[in-house]
């Protein structure tokens, strides 16, 4: 996606307020760290600060989008805007550090004030690459800013943390996801609310879903599955685990919408009003369900998601985990 500045973002107006009060006021911290769950616009936000950093126009503390300087940052072509870059999936070595950023820093902007350096995944850098960092994060030229990006900050040295300004990018609500999937991707209503709860105030997620051909598919097929579940044996139930474990790189998207089916189930029992229903489409299945399962049973079948995708994470047995799981919600929802 073309970066646009700012105005690219969808919620995060304090995180913004505060990027643009200090390009405003000239305090420019020499280290940030933007953090946040994997889709929730931290490189967006990197970018623009980033883009309006290096604005030629100064008039503003945001992006003109018009002068040189921002079309190459727009481009991704900015010579003192570079990102860090790393071979190995899960890791970001020593030497990658220094090369990239150590032995770099000392060089002045090419053609700007500031020389700004993007790590994403900055979790990834082994300690030895973090203390390489270090010094520079401690005493950086005076053009110098880092940004540091981040799904698991706790993985950072103290010594890092403290020195940089936290930024987190929390959820984002609802009502901006929902109106952004229909008035900038078009989505229809009732699937914008779908994708709207399942992204979790999450923009990148909500994108995602909405892009992704084979979405919807996955979330019927996952539907069907739970509502087939009361009357299906051991071997239906392994041969249905066997298909998920075929599409396992998107088994948080399947426990998420279960998590989504039993916080329907949840409400219509408790309201017997639709409205509020995500699956509203659903609503005769939904009150089969409701009277078929106590709330206990229901609150446990989603705690149970939880505890799943936990496991899941750990590297632990993906058969066994899933059909114990599938039996579990079997027995709690349809006892």
């Amino acid at each position: 996606m073309m970066n646009s500045g700012f105005d690219s973002i969808i919620g995060h107006r304090d995180v913004i307020a505060h990027l643009t009060g200090s390009i405003g006021s000239g305090r420019i911290s020499h280290a940030y760290l933007f953090t946040g769950e994997a889709g929730s616009g931290k490189k967006t936000m990197a970018d623009a600060f980033a883009m309006a950093l290096e604005c030629r126009d100064g008039s503003k503390p945001a992006p003109c989008l018009i002068c040189p300087s921002c079309r190459k940052a727009a481009d991704h072509n900015h010579p003192d805007i570079l990102y860090v870059t790393h071979e190995k999936p899960n890791l970001i070595s020593v030497k990658e550090i220094r090369e990239q950023v150590v032995e770099t820093v000392d060089i002045l902007p090419y053609e700007s004030r500031w020389k700004v350096y993007i790590i994403p995944d900055a979790e990834k850098m082994n300690q030895q690459a973090q203390n390489a960092l270090l010094k520079t994060i401690e005493e950086p030229p005076s053009y110098v800013v880092l940004i540091l990006l981040s799904t698991a900050p706790e993985a950072l040295l103290p010594t890092i943390l403290s020195r940089c300004v936290t930024l987190p990018l929390l959820p984002v609500a609802d009502r901006d996801v929902d109106e952004f999937l229909r008035s900038e991707i078009h989505i229809p209503d009732y699937e914008a609310k779908v994708l709207t709860a399942f992204a979790q105030g999450n923009i990148g997620k909500a994108v995602a879903a909405a892009t992704d051909s084979e979405f919807s598919e996955r979330r019927d097929k996952t539907l069907g599955l739970i509502r087939r579940l009361r009357n299906m044996d051991t071997a239906a139930i392994a041969e249905s685990v066997r298909q998920m474990k075929e599409d396992r790189e998107h088994i948080s998207d399947i426990l998420d919408i279960m998590r989504m089916w039993f916080r329907d189930v949840l409400c219509y029992k408790a309201t017997r009003e639709v409205d509020q229903l995500i699956f509203a489409g659903e609503i005769s299945e939904i009150r089969a369900e409701a009277r078929a399962s106590s709330y206990a049973g229901l609150q446990e079948a989603a705690a149970a998601a939880d505890r799943v995708e936990s496991r899941l994470r750990a590297n632990v047995n993906f058969e066994l985990t899933m059909e114990l799981f599938l039996f579990s919600v079997k027995e709690n929802c349809h006892s």
